[in-house]
């Protein structure tokens, strides 16, 4: 391919989910209504487990930290997007466009990793619930959530250096909300087959290792349920993980089928809409699956709003 007819672009046109104007306001409504439950609720449950002193364990710290997350992953996409609806240009700058790559995957492999750590949390405290303080301590809890961070930041560094290295022709517009990896590999002139490796490579070991880490994880928390006498304490059990292994089915459901197939049968419909359930629909639910099924939180929540309503 000729190089001299490549054109260098200073920015880029994300197209949305929509170019339908009549979609527009609908559009705006959804996402705005959908950030909002998004930011409260997970900042809810923050202010909660800050301020009550007995969910200061382990399980609460990892939920306190994913509900953080959360809060950044929706942030890093769906302001601009809102922004964008009502821009002439919807533009974002080519450093703009890499940094917003750069946090989304960031936290996307940063809620993956907490999940794993969940997961053995909940493996500890039914498997071994005796030693289970002795084994979850402060200063481990501490370690796993920093190596979380640093291994997710890690992940992003490699896969946005690796998008920076890409060409870039005169089309520039996104057929996309945000700037995500595939999208803008479908736009690049330069070959992607490095990118594309590395997704389905390293990619797959950060996703599939924590995703084969929770099976096993709780393959082994059903086995002892299953294992003890006691309806009313399986019960609990089932209750306890069911909150966790639905935002697993969603979260690695559709990051998979987004991210873990050839470039070439990507299709930009599916996509969008499989993109806004992880990085939009799942982090609003969270609050919600882990409030809704937990007594803990539930009456950590009626306490606080007593206090509330009483002060």
């Amino acid at each position: 391919m000729d190089h001299t007819n490549w054109t260098s672009v200073s920015n880029f046109v994300l197209m949305g989910m929509s170019t339908h104007p009549e979609e527009q306001i609908p559009l705006f409504i959804l996402f705005l209504f959908m950030y909002t439950i998004n930011v409260s609720g997970n900042f809810a449950i923050i202010t909660l487990i800050i301020s009550t002193p007995r969910l200061h364990t382990p399980m609460y710290i990892f939920l306190s930290n994913l509900a953080f997350v959360d809060i950044c992953f929706t942030s890093t996409t769906v302001p601009k997007m809102l922004q964008n609806i009502f821009s002439s240009t919807k533009t974002i700058s080519y450093l703009g466009c890499l940094a917003q790559t750069y946090f989304f995957i960031c936290f996307a492999a940063m809620e993956n990793f907490l999940l794993a750590v969940m997961a053995y949390d909940r493996y500890i405290a039914i498997c071994h619930p005796f030693h289970y303080p002795m084994i979850l301590t402060r200063m481990l809890c501490s370690q796993l959530v920093a190596m979380c961070h640093v291994l997710s930041h890690l992940h992003a560094l490699l896969h946005t250096l690796l998008m920076g290295r890409l060409i870039f022709c005169a089309d520039n517009r996104i057929p996309h909300f945000f700037c995500d990896l595939y999208p803008l590999m479908k736009i690049s002139c330069s070959s992607t087959y490095v990118n594309t490796l590395v997704i389905h490579t390293e990619g797959v070991v950060v996703i599939n290792g924590a995703l084969a880490f929770i099976i096993v994880s709780y393959a082994c928390i059903i086995s002892v349920v299953l294992r003890s006498p006691s309806a009313k304490g399986k019960w609990r059990a089932f209750s306890t993980c069911g909150s966790h292994l639905t935002v697993v089915a969603i979260f690695y459901g559709t990051l998979t089928w987004v991210y873990f197939r050839p470039l070439s049968s990507y299709s930009v419909t599916t996509g969008r809409i499989l993109t806004v359930m992880y990085t939009v629909v799942t982090p609003m639910m969270n609050p919600f699956i882990y409030s809704l099924r937990n007594g803990d939180i539930k009456g950590a929540f009626k306490k606080w709003m007593n206090r509330i309503w009483t002060s």
